[in-house]
């Protein structure tokens, strides 16, 4: 039986705000600062698209 350890999870980190670009990143194995870029672009048609994501993401994903 695999053990949970052995499996990556998708968990918040200790970041700049909320941990979930960190989370992010560590999960996919890339630059938290990739996913920064990505929500600040989506911030910029208007703000809604992309602190909706953003906020969803900090209260469905679990702390570390």
């Amino acid at each position: 039986m695999k053990e949970m350890s052995d499996s990556k999870q998708l968990r918040r980190q200790n970041g700049m705000f909320a941990g979930v670009c960190g989370g992010l990143g560590d999960f996919f194995g890339i630059s938290p600062n990739w996913f920064r870029l990505a929500f600040l672009l989506m911030m910029l048609p208007g703000g809604i698209p992309g602190i909706l994501i953003y906020l969803l993401l900090w209260v469905i994903m679990p702390k570390a």
